[in-house]
């Protein structure tokens, strides 16, 4: 019988595609929007920066109310409110508007996705947790790769307007019924996590104890991997939204953006399947850093290529690494201090980084409103991310005694 962790993996995978492929979209819209409206980079950039400062922040209280009530709640209420601001933006007329719609009632429904669906998963896994979480958070990366042509063909036919209707429809629609398969954890279910029986354990095992959140942050630990995410949080939003004009820049189309958008969720799909089993072997440090390191390659090479092979792999090669990198952050956390408050510590964690690197887009705006090109912000990611993976190296498990829960896996 197959293990109901991996119907919880399928549904996270689920929720994930579809509320992050729907985000990643948001490049062709705002080219959709500039040409309609004339506005400028800086102010449709503001509104996923909004955008993605709210739905950061909102992570925390989402993860504490998951260890609270359980996944199942907190997605449902999400989609309602993500689906409805979705489809509202096809009301938009002037520029305050898509910031209230989509900057606020969009960040608090979009809030309920990576925090709920990755701590849920930490909690359902322990030798296999780099493995379950890279399948599930390939969900995101699929998503990034499929609906971003899919929303070009619909507002190439239809217009950004009814583009948008069908994707709150479809986003409301598969978030609902994704919610109704998930768990709080196994031991609601009388289960172990990775679907061990009692007899697994061994005598000499090594154990996680509990860390709530009010210990946690007393451990220079814990402040290094919020420190190291910030880092590279802090640019990771800028290609993602900025990618399709960036392109367009260059001489080629929207569609062609889209499609190296495309190509960038491809990349992130191998990042989270192959790394995430990776880590499980070399450690969730190690991988880490790598995969930092690489981003930090990705970003100069932006900062220098023009011809549309050289874009096309740089894509693939920064979403490998933005994929790796996503995946495993929850993994750390639950490695370093256990998946019993996995929901509080991760979306602590996930609403300080993200909160200020949700300002990235609109910087590279400005930067790009003023200079004309996005070279200095490219260079400056670049740098950011080496300072990631040097704070990460040095992390290390806390050593305070406190009640075990279950093992230990390589960190």
């Amino acid at each position: 019988m197959i293990f109901y962790g991996w119907r919880i993996v399928a549904a996270a995978f689920v929720v994930l595609f579809t509320a992050y492929g729907a985000q990643y979209c948001f490049g062709v819209f705002f080219a959709a929007l500039l040409d309609e409206f004339r506005w400028s980079r800086a102010g449709v950039s503001g509104v996923f920066s909004l955008y993605a400062f709210g739905y950061c922040v909102v992570g925390f209280p989402a993860g504490r109310l998951t260890d609270r009530w359980g996944p199942r709640a907190v997605v449902t209420a999400g989609a309602v409110l993500l689906g409805s601001a979705l489809a509202a933006m096809a009301l938009v007329r002037h520029l305050w508007q898509p910031y209230v719609i989509y900057g606020i009632v969009g960040a608090l429904g979009m809030g309920t996705a990576y925090v709920p669906c990755h701590s849920t998963v930490v909690k359902w896994f322990a030798r296999r947790r780099g493995l379950a979480i890279g399948v599930a958070s390939t969900g995101a990366s699929l998503g990034t790769f499929a609906l971003p042509p899919l929303a070009q063909r619909l507002v190439t036919v239809a217009g950004w307007r009814a583009a948008y209707v069908v994707f709150g429809v479809g986003v409301l629609t598969a978030l609902a019924l994704a919610a109704t398969v998930m768990r709080r954890d196994p031991r609601s279910m009388g289960l172990r996590p990775d679907g061990d029986d009692e007899l697994a354990r061994t005598d000499d095992a090594p154990v996680l104890p509990a860390w709530p959140l009010r210990l946690a942050l007393r451990e220079r630990a814990f402040w290094l991997i919020g420190a190291a995410f910030t880092a590279t949080w802090l640019a990771v939003f800028i290609p993602l939204v900025h990618l399709v004009p960036f392109a367009r820049d260059l001489g080629y189309d929207a569609a062609t953006g889209a499609w190296l958008l495309s190509a960038l969720g491809a990349g992130a799909v191998g990042g989270r399947l192959v790394m995430g089993a990776v880590s499980d072997l070399i450690g969730r440090r190690p991988t880490i850093m790598m995969a930092m390191a690489a981003q930090a390659v990705a970003f100069v090479a932006f900062a220098t290529v023009h011809g549309l092979a050289a874009l096309a792999t740089t894509a693939v090669a920064f979403g490998f690494a933005y994929g790796t990198i996503s995946a495993l952050f929850p993994a750390i956390v639950g490695d370093f201090f256990g998946p019993e408050q996995a929901g509080s510590l991760v979306g602590f964690l996930f609403a300080l980084g993200g909160s200020l690197a949700a300002w990235g887009p609109l910087v590279a705006g400005l930067v790009y409103d003023t200079t004309g090109g996005y070279g200095v912000i490219f260079r400056a990611s670049a740098g950011a991310n080496l300072l990631a993976a040097l704070l990460i190296g040095i992390a290390t498990p806390p050593s305070r005694k406190l009640k075990p829960l279950g093992r230990r896996p390589k960190c």
